[in-house]
């Protein structure tokens, strides 16, 4: 663990945790090129800023790739915005969502020791106030919390990806139950 050694003393006292965003796939995503289109996604947090690789040609890609922010503050939207690699040119943007990791906090936070793999925390349902495709579960498996969102996009004329969100607790941070 000697990246946390050079994290500053400050930064991990007010440090929450890890999420890692796995980002596992687009789908129907916005044609950009002649036929198809080359997508990577962009995660921003704050002043955070990460992406997945590129996929040639699939407008159904699959990345399985994990993109990891350090949490300060819960109450922070995270942006993924999909785009398009252009080599000679700009890439072009492919549709926007933001999700809100708010819920996730608090669903571990609540101190459900002793029950069983599989079990559904959370339920959130779409609408207008989020961009969630279909429901989104929070579950407790393998004794862990994740988060599984279908995110539509916007500002585009089609597309959802999907994405995992997964808490990691690191020694010498602040923590979930230590005052969010």
């Amino acid at each position: 663990m000697e990246e946390l050694d050079s994290i500053p003393k400050t930064l991990m006292e007010n440090l929450l945790g890890l999420l890692r965003v796995r980002v596992k796939r687009g789908i129907n995503l916005a044609v950009r090129d002649v036929r198809s289109s080359d997508p990577y996604v962009v995660i921003k947090m704050f002043n955070q800023k990460l992406k997945t690789r590129v996929i040639k040609k699939d407008v159904n890609p699959e990345w399985n790739e994990d993109l990891t922010l350090s949490i300060i503050d819960p109450n922070h939207q995270v942006k993924l915005t999909v785009y398009d690699h252009d080599t000679f040119s700009k890439d072009d943007r492919m549709g926007d969502a933001e999700f809100d990791i708010f819920p996730f906090i608090e669903a571990l936070k609540s101190n459900l020791s002793g029950i069983p793999n599989g079990t559904v925390i959370k339920r959130i349902q779409p609408s207008r106030e989020n961009f969630l495709a279909d429901e989104s579960c929070i579950t407790y498996a393998n004794g862990k919390f994740v988060q599984d969102m279908i995110l539509r996009l916007q500002n585009v004329e089609c597309g959802e990806v999907e994405i995992q969100l997964q808490w990691i607790d690191l020694p010498g941070a602040k923590g979930i139950a230590k005052g969010t």
